[in-house]
Formats: structure tokens, sequence, C-alpha cells
């Protein structure tokens, strides 16, 4: 018998902060049509302000990286086992999983189980990487709602019920136009955005070597001014503490906006690979896409990745639009390369802002939320 005395219920998870945005608003969408279901899971801010009960902070579970599991094992096993008790207890009409396959796709199997059905919204990059897994997909997924054109034809090719939606980034609007007026402040300085990630431990990894490039820059361009951006899901205290550690002056700061308005007011940005790489494509803003994990974590993936690019962006061109620096290559000196090679060139900056918009399309138009609601209502038993 359904604990939830017969009100539609729906668990969700999402493990990370695009999803938990993204999360945020499929919840939204669905309540437009239905405002009596009861949504509950795993998720952070934006799901927890849009009403869902909140059962682990997403926070708590967040990784980068093959090997950096490991530390988080304990929380992640907790998690199953309380994600698994409430599916036996509640049995909800449906289960969304977000993106965030190596938990999910172990939440998917006792879902099934039991026979609830599942919506695995944001798939996992296993066109990427350990192709293999599409099979257990197969096997525990009721439909998949994809959000990159060339992830219909990879499920529809494995015989996987699959509808591209577009892409839930395209909700919030299109991109800015360059007047130039927004990347300059008062005293004539350009501003160059740093997005360290959304993840601790990946902040750690990047934000110190970003920090030590801007400085570089700054003592080359004294023109230069650098803003932080600071995730939904980061403490603020982090990143003015390592902005303290590292020394850096009144030319670098951190901000708590929406990512997009920094977009706006930056000539470019360096930016870890992820989401945020194609929010800044949606813009139109020119960017350096950095990637870095542990040594054995990096070793794995490029045994077991078949892509030629990192960058969300550069995958969807099928080239590289814009440029990627990879582990080692993760350096002051690199970035401060890159950076100067793009400002230097306005010719080559008003093309690659031409090139982004361009393949930013192929995403789809706006409305990707209320498709996958679409989806997930017929879904619900």
């Amino acid at each position: 018998m359904k604990a939830h005395g017969g009100q539609p219920c729906v668990m969700i998870v999402a493990g990370e902060a695009s999803g938990d945005q993204h999360g945020a608003k499929l919840v939204a969408a669905m309540r437009r049509s239905n405002p009596d279901i009861f949504f509950c899971g795993i998720g952070g801010r934006a799901l927890s302000a849009a009403g869902v009960r909140i059962l682990v902070d997403a926070a708590d579970l967040a990784v980068v990286g093959i090997t950096e599991v490991f530390a988080k094992l304990p929380v992640v096993f907790r998690s199953l086992a309380l994600v698994k008790k409430l599916l036996q207890s509640l049995e909800p009409d449906l289960l969304i999983l977000i993106d965030f396959p190596d938990f999910n796709l172990r939440v998917a199997p006792i879902a099934r189980k039991i026979g609830i059905p599942v919506l695995y919204y944001i798939s996992p990059q296993i066109w990427a990487w350990r192709r293999g897994r599409v099979r257990k997909i197969g096997k525990l997924v009721s439909h998949m709602a994809v959000i990159l054109p060339f992830e219909a034809e990879f499920y529809a090719d494995h015989g996987i019920p699959v509808t591209f939606v577009g892409h839930p980034l395209l909700d919030r609007g299109s991109g800015k136009e360059d007047t130039g007026e927004e990347i300059e402040n008062s005293a004539g300085r350009t501003r160059i955005g740093l997005l360290p990630g959304s993840r601790t431990g990946e902040i750690e990894r990047l934000l110190p070597v970003m920090l030590e490039a801007a400085a570089k820059m700054i003592r080359q361009d004294p023109r230069l001014t650098f803003t932080v951006s600071v995730a939904p899901t980061v403490e603020k205290k982090i990143i003015e503490g390592m902005i303290h550690r590292w020394g850096a002056d009144r030319a670098i700061d951190f901000s708590e906006e929406p990512v997009e308005r920094l977009f706006e007011r930056s000539r470019l940005v360096v930016a870890a690979s992820g989401t945020v790489t194609l929010q800044a494509a949606i813009a139109g803003t020119p960017m350096v896409i950095v990637y870095k994990v542990s040594p054995i974590s990096y070793r794995l993936g490029r045994a077991l990745i078949r892509v030629k690019h990192i960058g969300l962006i550069n995958l969807i061109a099928g080239r590289r639009l814009v440029p990627e620096l990879i582990q080692d290559q993760v350096t002051a000196a690199g970035i401060s390369r890159e950076v100067f090679g793009l400002l230097a060139d306005d010719k080559r900056l008003a093309r690659l802002k031409s090139d982004l918009l361009s393949a930013a399309q192929v995403l789809g138009g706006p409305g990707a939320s209320r498709r996958v609601a679409k989806i997930a209502l017929g879904l619900m038993r």
C-alpha cells in the first residue's frame, strides 16, 4: 500500500548543482499541470526552494573524478540505503533521475524491482566513455529525456525509448549583444571571469592556479580585472579564503550573482569543464576550458574516453572552437597564454562569439522543462 495516501508522489535524485537547477524547473513545470504532486528526494537549494522534501543534501555527494569518489563512500552508502528504504515504503508513482550516473544507476534497479517507472533526464556521458552501461540503462530506465541532439540517435540505435527535449539552459533566453559597454568598467579595465566549478574538490584543484594566472596577467597588463564566480553550492568563505591566501590584490574579487550576469560583464571567461561552458556558449561569451582531476582518475579516464574533446561546446561543434587545457596543461603560464592569445585578436574574438552562438543553436529552443514534464506525467502510475 502506498504510504502517501493516494496523493501523487514523485522521487527525484539530482546530485550536482546543474541537475539541481534543471530539476527545480522540471518540478515547477509538473506542478503547473498537477499542483497536488508530492516531491521528495536528493537535491540542493534549488529543488528545496521548488518545494521538494530534501532527504540528502546533494552537496554531500558531489565529486569529480573516478578515485575521488572513495572519500565519499560512507555517505554514498548511507544515502543509497535511505533511498531504498523510502522507495519501498513510499512506492512513488515515478522516479526521476538527473545525470549523476555513478549514484543513479544504483538507485534505478531498486525502483525497477518494485515496479516504479524510471525517467532519466540528462543522460550520463556514456557516449564518451564506458559505453557498455547503455545495456544496463536499457534494462532499468523507462524513458530517456536527453538534452544533446546526438544523444537521441545513440539511444535509439540501442532500442531505448528516448526523446530529445532541448537544453534547459535555453529557457533563460538568448545570448548577449556585444556593445562593449558591459565589459569595461569605469576605469577602462577589461574583466575576465574565473569559474572554478561547483564542487569543493574541483575548486581546490582549479582556483589556486586560476588565481596564480590572474596575478601573472595583472603584472603584464594592469588594465585587467578578474571576478571569481561563486556557485550556489559553494560556501563563499572558501573562495574568500583562497583569494586571501594567494595574496590577490584589489583587481581580483568574487561574485555570487547569477553566472549569466558575469558573462555580460566579462570579455571572456576561464571555466571548469562542465555545464557552465554551455551557458557561456549560449551567452556568446568566449572562454578557455580547464579540466583537472587526480592523476589516477585522469589515467583511467584517458584509457576509457572515446571523444576528441573535453568541452561540451567543442563536442557539439565537432571541432575545437575554444581552447582546452587538460590536466598538466592547467598551469598559470598555460592559462595566461590562452587568455592573452584571445585578447590580442579582436577579430578572432568576434568570430568566436558568432561561432559559439551558432553552435548553441543545435541545442533546440526554449521549453525543455515543459517537454520533460509532459513525459514524466505520462509515465506516472
